[in-house]
Order: C-alpha cells, then sequence, then structure tokens
C-alpha cells in the first residue's frame, strides 16, 4: 500500500500543488478542493501546526545596537557635505529582537521548505507592486496559530464534504482550521 496519494501527477506537479495548497490553507484558513487533495493537505498542515507550537517559546530577545539612517520630515535621508562628498547621517539605535535557538531556527527551515511566498494586495491598491506587502508565514505560524491550538492536542483541520463537481463529479470538500 502506498504511503501517499499520487493525485495522478508527477512527484514535482504533486509537490508543487501540495505546497500551495497548504500554504493557502494556513494563511487563509480554508480552502475548497478534492477530497483525495484535502486528506493529503491534511497531514502537511497538522505536522506544521505542531512543529509551530512546539518551538513557538523557543528563543531568546537580544538587545543589539543598530545604525539607522537620520530622516527629515518628507522621511527622505540626511545628506551632510564630508571632504567634498555627500554622506548620509546614521544614528546608533538600540534594538530588541527576537533570536532563535537551534531547534527553532530548525524548524522554520522546515517551514520554509513548504510555504511558498505569500503577497497580499489590497483591493483598492489592485495592480499596483507599490502597495503590496510580503507575508512572513512562518512568523504568523508562531505568533497567530500557534499559541491558537497550545491547548489541544492534534485535529486541527476539519473537513467538510460540499457535494460532487459538476463537470466530473469528483467530490468537492472544504477543509478549514478548527
Amino acid at each position: 500500500m502506498a504511503m501517499y496519494r499520487k493525485l495522478g501527477r508527477t512527484s514535482s506537479q504533486r509537490k508543487a500543488l501540495l505546497r500551495n495548497q497548504i500554504t493557502a490553507l494556513l494563511y487563509r484558513g480554508k480552502i475548497v478542493t478534492t477530497e483525495a487533495k484535502a486528506k493529503e493537505i491534511r497531514k502537511g498542515a497538522e505536522h506544521l501546526i505542531t512543529l509551530a507550537k512546539k518551538e513557538k517559546d523557543n528563543f531568546e530577545t537580544v538587545t543589539v545596537t543598530a545604525k539607522v539612517a537620520r530622516k527629515d520630515k518628507d522621511g527622505k535621508r540626511v545628506k551632510e557635505v564630508k571632504d567634498g562628498k555627500k554622506v548620509t547621517v546614521y544614528d546608533e539605535v538600540q534594538k530588541e529582537i527576537k533570536k532563535d535557538l537551534p531547534s527553532r531556527l530548525h524548524a522554520r527551515r522546515q517551514m520554509l521548505k513548504v510555504f511558498n511566498p505569500v503577497v497580499e494586495v489590497p483591493e483598492a491598491g489592485a495592480g499596483k507592486k507599490r502597495q503590496t506587502k510580503k507575508i512572513d508565514m512562518v512568523a504568523k505560524m508562531f505568533d497567530e496559530i500557534a499559541p491558537k491550538y497550545a491547548e489541544r492536542n492534534g485535529g486541527y483541520t476539519r473537513i467538510v464534504k460540499i457535494g460532487p463537481r459538476k463537470g466530473d463529479g469528483a467530490m468537492m470538500v472544504m477543509i478549514e482550521l478548527v
């Protein structure tokens, strides 16, 4: 017996499909797909949520000194002349950052193997690259999804049957985060 469903695709196509659908599920909270795909997506998604749950508090906070460019009221960098050249003026600022411990770093890299880049486009700025923003899915997993399921032991997703698809009669389901 096979350990996974082949979904009528080559291995590279299947991996790409599952990566896309797992990313969409964890970003949006629910997606509509076929029953066979949903059962495969469930395996991957629940594994990632468990990984995030185990490592959500495994970091230390570190204070670092960073150089930040000084800006004027318009948000442009302040420049001054030194030796006949215009040079940007920098200020030193203390910042608090989260430093992952080794096991959390490994979990982060395991998640990055699965997640595809997510870009959020606001409806008002559709078609304009400037107003888009990249979503850090790994940070979302550690900061939002893992605390939500901290008290739950497995069973993070639910599959609800919708009915057969009109074209080929495949059973359509909605898979969602519980």
